[in-house]
């Protein structure tokens, strides 16, 4: 199998590979076993772009993974992996985010990460990594302070590049404003059912690369549907190519610019995810994706109090979120 393609991240030299691996399992932290041989199986695969967070409970099965796999051979040094990893919502505060990464670095048993994102707009009070959060633990997100402290790891080494995840234009406008370094990354829900073409245009204007979760729909997750793997248009186009509808989707993204996060513990599901390189999508094809009805997958509710911060969806997301499946 050929390497994955890379994209460049802002204006630095550093890459991050098309297509990743993601670790977030449901429930949390329920297999680690499995996740370890999975990810074994994917280096030996060719895919070199792994996705943890604290939240996931999965630092410790990609640390595994990674001795094994240089034990084994399988990459020569740690520097041919991307680490990606994020910031929990109980430690987004100023004081707890030096001390989260390195406990992130503890747990993997790595030197640094490739990349460390908040993981959403939110604080909660510090202890707890569980979602969904408590709403009476909802506290304002301070996103100065934070990014602050984000920026401290960045200068310490400990991480090559920063970033945020689930950062709506307007949330990035703001955090662009006082910020010394611009976040590199933004990793945010999109497939052919919530193509996010504003933040997609917003990102590229201002050089934040967008990296995507839940390109399949997010089967399988605490709030993910079948809406886009069973959708009709996508269908018909994987019957005509002769392929999945997940790879559809995978090379539909891939040819918005975009990294994609992929996640699968079937090992011929795996293989599938990365045969999407060698073929393309036809402009007829690529309108009728274009003209899909949108919804937004993933809102955010468990964020939502009425006490706040975020009262509403809206103001989460920064703009009218339709919840019905009706449009579907």
């Amino acid at each position: 199998m050929g390497s994955i393609p890379k994209a460049k991240l802002g204006s630095t030299d550093k890459t991050i590979p098309l297509v990743g691996f993601g670790t977030a399992e449901f429930p949390f932290g329920a297999s680690s076993e499995t996740m370890k041989d999975s990810i074994l199986h994917a280096i030996k695969l060719g895919y070199r772009h792994f996705d943890s967070a604290a939240l996931y409970q999965s630092e410790q099965p990609l640390a595994e993974a990674i001795s094994e796999a240089l034990q084994l051979g399988l990459v020569k040094s740690r520097d041919e992996l991307f680490i990606t990893s994020k910031l929990w919502c109980s430690d987004a505060h100023h004081d707890c985010v030096l001390p989260a990464l390195r406990k992130t670095l503890k747990n993997l048993k790595l030197d640094y990460l490739d990349l460390y994102l908040i993981h959403w707009p939110v604080s909660v009070k510090p202890g707890e990594y569980e979602l969904p959060v408590k709403k009476n633990d909802l506290v304002p997100f301070d996103a100065k302070s934070v990014w602050e402290a984000m920026e401290e790891c960045l200068k310490l080494g400990l991480t090559k590049s920063i970033g945020v995840s689930n950062f709506s234009c307007k949330k990035l406008e703001t955090l662009l404003a006082t910020a010394n370094i611009p976040p590199a990354v933004n990793q945010v829900e999109m497939n052919p059912l919530w193509q996010q073409k504003k933040l997609r245009d917003f990102c590229g204007r201002k050089g934040i690369h967008v990296s995507v979760y839940s390109p399949l729909g997010g089967k399988g997750t605490l709030w993910g549907t079948n809406l886009v793997l069973d959708c009709k248009v996508l269908k018909e186009i994987a019957d005509a190519k002769a392929k999945s509808i997940a790879q559809v989707c995978l090379r539909w993204a891939y040819e918005q610019e975009v990294s994609v996060l992929v996640k699968s513990f079937n090992k011929e599901r795996m293989k599938e995810n990365v045969d999407i390189f060698d073929w393309k999508l036809s402009q007829e094809e690529l309108h009728k994706i274009s003209q899909l009805p949108q919804r937004k997958g993933f809102p955010g509710l468990e964020f939502i109090s009425h006490e706040g911060p975020y009262k509403t969806v809206e103001e989460l997301w920064d703009e009218e979120i339709d919840l019905s499946s009706d449009n579907i």
